[in-house]
């Protein structure tokens, strides 16, 4: 008796409110006052506790892929690339052997939009996989679409401007999107897809993903190869929404595909990805019409075939959203060996501006949030900062040194796992795009290879954009089509001589909606 007493007692206990220093709440409904109707007074230590953290619960938004889902599960290598042997490519040891398992946690994301817009608009979706493998973390930091607008990092902050709401409305408008598209002659390509029905996945689960820059892979010796990275959905395939089918769902739910990601999981319906890799030996290739390196581009499968390497499967939800999702942190810097970078210049500014932005936005130690630690031993002489949790030191290292190199017990300096890859650079410093720009074939090979219902579809929802443009956007923009395709340019041209003043069922133009809650709106009295 007095032992079962003794249980409800700490299970009592342990369901207790306490303030963040321990202490038990006895009244968590009134604040401490002069008399019932106040006023208050400032030693309230419970409520000012409360409410300063409440104050402070949100880390600043992200830039970009702000609005997110997540889910936590494994990658189960193949120990091959296609029918090779993937020691011949890389000696990263997550790949080696077939059946070897590497935890893995995903976020999926919209690009522009902010942390609680609609999951229907029309937007890229990245696709962001950290690999806690047992040489330190792995992140592939990529999107669904497998190319982008831009090739050079300079033009990233003046896209991503152009792209968000108006600095004076706060609305995106179509005109400044487009006005930097047209004159960007390199987003042609990715245009092309982002309006038609791959620019809106009809949910996380069935979409690809993609590296989208060129990386490479170093084997033993240190040779390395070009590679790009693509996640092709297994059992659950691969399903894209019309506008108008956007637009009936966003009416029902703007949250449908983190609904859809966190239930199909919670009951037992786990998603999987196969990893495939495209390989070309590491050089300039001046018989293809453009740079290998150039992320605007696709590399033909006739000539670089997908080589799938593993499996990736989601398993797990998250416990809590904000500490896993939203402080999930990843940056295209974090390579483990068997692992490099190529000289794609998108990439290169990509890997600074990653883990700068994660510093400013999640903290100095963002990387001891469990979600972003790695399961392996942390060892090293940084210290300090906000919100430490722990010192990165190893067994046995003498605490007073925090230095290399020492020889009082101190780090030092790990073994080479292999030969260096040691690329040779002879060439001056320039400000140059690369020689093969080529902005429009694959723009037009990719408009070419549409269905007829996926071409409908990418002419009406280009046409309705478009006529939020003034004519000289809506001339360059048909120009740059035109470059791609001659019937593609020609029937939006068609398209917007016919259109008027009209406009169709898409979400370009806000006004649309500000006329119609006017005309609708039912009038009211005063209470």
């Amino acid at each position: 008796m007095d032992k079962n007493l003794t249980n409800q007692e700490e299970t009592a206990s342990s369901m207790t409110l306490t303030t963040r220093q321990g202490h038990p709440v006895t009244d968590n409904q009134n604040i401490r006052s002069v008399g019932s109707r106040g006023p208050s007074t400032l030693e309230n230590y419970h409520y000012l506790e409360k409410i300063t953290h409440f104050d402070r619960e949100r880390t600043p938004e992200r830039v970009v892929h702000a609005r997110g889902a997540g889910a936590h599960g494994i990658f189960e290598a193949y120990g091959k690339a296609g029918d090779e042997p993937v020691s011949k490519y890389t000696r990263a040891k997550l790949f080696q052997e077939a059946g070897k398992q590497t935890p893995v946690f995903v976020r999926f994301s919209t690009v522009i939009h902010g942390t609680h817009s609609p999951e229907t608009l029309r937007d890229p979706r990245g696709f962001a996989v950290k690999f806690y493998t047992e040489d330190g973390n792995w992140d592939l930091v990529g999107n669904n679409l497998k190319i982008f607008f831009i090739r050079d990092p300079l033009k990233f902050p003046d896209m991503i401007h152009a792209f968000k709401p108006d600095p004076v409305t706060n609305v995106q408008d179509m005109e400044r999107f487009f006005d930097f598209v047209s004159m960007s002659p390199e987003a042609t390509h990715m245009i092309t897809f982002l309006f038609s029905p791959w620019g809106i996945p009809a949910n996380y689960r069935q979409m690809q993903g993609s590296g989208v820059n060129t990386y490479k892979w170093v084997n033993q010796n240190g040779e390395a190869v070009l590679v790009k990275y693509h996640w092709e959905p297994l059992k659950q395939g691969i399903k894209n929404l019309l506008q108008e089918e956007a637009n009936r769902i966003q009416a029902l739910n703007f949250n449908h595909a983190t609904l859809d990601l966190y239930t199909a999981i919670e009951q037992g319906d786990y998603p999987e990805w196969e990893l495939c890799v495209q390989i070309m030996s590491d050089g300039e290739h001046p018989k293809l019409d453009f740079d290998p390196l150039d992320p605007t581009k696709l590399w033909p499968t006739d000539k670089f075939p997908f080589l799938p390497v593993g499996k990736m499967t989601l398993n797990r939800n998250p416990k809590d959203y904000f500490i896993e999702v939203e402080q999930a942190a990843f940056g295209t810097g974090v390579l483990v060996d068997g692992l490099d970078f190529s000289d794609d210049k998108l990439l290169q500014g990509r890997t600074f501006s990653y883990s700068d932005t994660q510093r400013h936005r999640v903290g100095t130690n963002y990387l001891q949030l469990p979600v972003n630690a790695p399961k392996t031993q942390v060892a090293t002489n940084q210290s300090g900062g906000q919100m430490q949790i722990y010192m990165d030191r190893a067994p046995g290292q003498n605490p007073h040194v925090n230095y290399e190199p020492s020889s009082m017990g101190g780090l030092h300096e790990a073994t080479p796992a292999g030969g260096n890859h040691e690329p040779h650079y002879d060439a001056k410093l320039v400000h140059e795009p690369i020689e093969r720009t080529n902005n429009f074939s694959q723009a037009g090979e990719t408009y070419r290879s549409f269905e007829p219902w996926e071409k409908d579809e990418l002419i009406a929802n280009l046409v309705d954009a478009f006529q939020k443009c003034n004519s000289d956007i809506r001339d360059r923009m048909v120009g740059n089509l035109t470059e791609a395709d001659s019937e593609y340019g020609h029937r939006v041209s068609e398209g917007l001589k016919h259109a008027g003043s009209s406009m169709t069922s898409g979400q370009t133009d806000p006004e649309q909606a500000v006329k119609l809650a006017q005309q609708e709106g039912h009038e009211a009295g005063p209470y």
